[in-house]
């Protein structure tokens, strides 16, 4: 459906009781993300909550009006929290949907009662690493212009960034399937607009960790072992600086472990969310 927030139309989908706890996932990857990620991932959970996913601005089949800032993706996470008529929701988000969560967490602490993180990190300082990472692999040749250009936001249109994303994404997985990666490139959205806005701008300033300590509400931190962007050691920084945080490695999973060990994933996010909000429990 569509729903204009702030002032922008965003492709929102609803999953669930209307009258359950409310869960609002951010999906990942900037403009190359869309709601069928986090819906993949969290409308299972559909059973017991409200699950609210949608395109961000500028991303998906929403409407492009920046900026695309942090803030505003926030704010438009706020947004949605108030349509959807709830005081306090449980806010998830993977990857570059990670930052959005850590920043609404931060931001509007008031609305918080549980966060479930999947391979993000709280600075920028992953893409050091991810470079590093990037240079010592031995599963692709890189084309280190295009590689440049994907990391700096200087793409030029949304062919260009469908192009540099296929060059990436075989460096994502624990095993590597081209037939299923080529499958992930042909489904996904691309404006590279928002994609160019994230590390151009957003990304250079981006740093949560001094707020992370007064972040009290519980919090999940999962990661795949051998993600090689978000690695376990950004998992790590955030686990260890939001007090009331749980950290799950996944053995066997890169950037996407609900996907690469999804039953596992599941359980580790049901349990956590049994544990923190006890009257989920009677709702399976």
């Amino acid at each position: 459906m569509d729903v204009t927030i702030n002032g922008c139309r965003l492709n929102v989908e609803v999953l669930g009781p209307e009258d359950g706890p409310v869960l609002i996932a951010h999906h990942g990857g900037g403009g190359i993300g869309s709601l069928a990620e986090p819906k993949a991932t969290f409308g299972t959970l559909a059973d017991r909550f409200r699950v609210v996913v949608f395109d961000a601005r500028g991303c998906g089949l929403s409407e492009g009006i920046p900026p695309y800032s942090h803030e505003q993706w926030a704010a438009d996470v706020d947004g949605l929290r108030q349509w959807a008529g709830a005081e306090r929701v449980v806010v998830a988000g993977g990857s570059y949907g990670g930052f959005i969560a850590l920043e609404y967490a931060v931001r509007y602490p008031e609305h918080v009662s549980a966060i479930v993180l999947r391979d993000t990190s709280a600075d920028g300082s992953n893409l050091e690493l991810a470079f590093e990472n990037a240079r010592t692999q031995d599963r692709v040749e890189i084309n280190w212009d295009n590689f440049n250009r994907y990391w700096s936001g200087e793409i030029r249109d949304d062919a260009d960034l469908k192009a540099r994303w296929a060059e990436l994404i075989p460096l994502y997985d624990y095993e590597y399937d081209p037939v299923k990666a080529n499958a992930r490139v042909e489904e996904g959205y691309y404006r590279h607009e928002a994609h160019n806005w994230c590390f151009k701008y957003n990304d250079p300033v981006y740093d949560v960790k001094p707020e992370l300590p007064n972040v009290t509400c519980p919090t999940l931190v999962t990661v795949g072992r051998l993600d090689w962007v978000t690695p376990v050691s950004s998992a790590e920084t955030i686990a260890s600086l939001i007090p009331n945080s749980k950290l799950v490695i996944f053995e066997k999973s890169g950037h996407s472990p609900q996907i690469e060990e999804f039953d596992l994933f599941q359980k580790v996010m049901r349990d956590f969310l049994d544990e923190v909000l006890p009257e989920l429990k009677t709702a399976h």
